[in-house]
């Protein structure tokens, strides 16, 4: 090889590696924030009893939860990516599963703050009864079981891909979710599962919607309780829509990959990254702490260090 073929390989590996820096920069500062956002509201929501009592804070903190570990997940798989890290299958399918696994926990968790706020607007007098802590926590251990059992079936459809007949266990792509799609039955299984969880959420989540605008005809039921319910419920069925969004972007970017240029599909790729899967794993942090007058002033002094007014909260 010539001296100038390998100064040309030279600069062209160089170029390659400040492209990926800078694009691996600039969409992980703003994944970070949302990481800091997202954690400093977790922290919140356990640092006063009337949070952790009750339920639909509980909730809350079982949404953020799953949503925090979906976005470490996927900056980490990211960060990967970009340094042109190679795993071994094992350690894919781990980081996959555990993905598919809080990736559905989202919906779920917000059917039952659904039918909470429902049961609060519709059935005042017996909400006390019907959501309580033990109810809550049966909840959220049906939710987290359903996705297990989810996870199951995705393991024994890849227990069926004959891995004793690679002649390496490490992979020749990058770890992704659809990557680790050995065979058509766990694609298809999985397009299967998570359209029947999001129509049946949407379903869930339009009825109670339905059922509050109802109850708000009522004289009897409170109006202001009633607006805030079915604007909550409207957002609920927004972060629905945005976490399907996230579900079918592999299927976008594949699309979008035949009609553009190597150099345009990055910038796009990176762009969709941090706004369609990132983002929307921030917005109930955003949402709800920009709307709740209990966890707003927590959580911007918590966001802030502590350095502003002590917020006005009873311990």
């Amino acid at each position: 090889m010539s001296g100038t073929a390998q100064a040309n390989i030279t600069i062209s590996s160089r170029v390659a590696f400040r492209e990926r820096v800078m694009m691996g920069t600039v969409t992980s500062v703003p994944c970070c924030i949302f990481l800091f956002i997202n954690v400093t509201m977790l922290f919140t929501l356990r640092s006063k009893a009337v949070f952790r009592d009750s339920s639909r804070y509980i909730l809350l903190f079982n949404l953020l939860l799953a949503d925090t570990i979906q976005m470490t997940l996927g900056q980490l798989m990211y960060i990967l990516s970009v340094c042109n890290e190679r795993l071994m299958y094992p350690v894919c399918g781990l980081l996959v599963m555990l993905t598919i696994f809080t990736n559905e926990v989202s919906p779920l968790t917000l059917v039952v703050m659904s039918l909470e706020r429902y049961v609060a607007v519709c059935h005042p007098l017996r909400h006390t009864s019907i959501v309580t802590s033990s109810n809550t926590a049966l909840a959220i251990m049906v939710v987290w079981a359903i996705s297990s059992l989810n996870i199951l079936v995705h393991i024994v459809l890849l227990l069926d891909f004959p891995f004793e007949d690679l002649d390496t266990l490490v992979m020749k792509d990058f770890c992704g979710v659809r990557v680790m799609f050995l065979g058509s039955m766990s694609e298809d299984y999985d397009r299967a599962f998570v359209s029947f969880v999001f129509v049946s959420a949407a379903a869930v989540i339009t009825s109670t919607y339905i059922g509050v605008m109802v109850a708000a005809k009522s004289a009897s039921t409170d109006k202001a309780s009633a607006r805030k319910a079915r604007n909550t419920l409207l957002l609920h069925l927004a972060q629905l829509g945005l976490s399907l969004l996230s579900t079918i972007h592999n299927s976008v970017v594949g699309s979008i990959a035949r009609v553009v240029t190597r150099p345009v599909l990055i910038i796009i790729l990176n762009t969709l990254y941090v706004l369609v899967i990132m983002l929307p794993r921030c917005l109930s942090s955003l949402i709800y702490g920009l709307r709740d007058k209990t966890i707003r002033p927590l959580l911007f002094y918590h966001l802030c260090c502590g350095l502003k007014l002590k917020p006005r909260v009873s311990p």
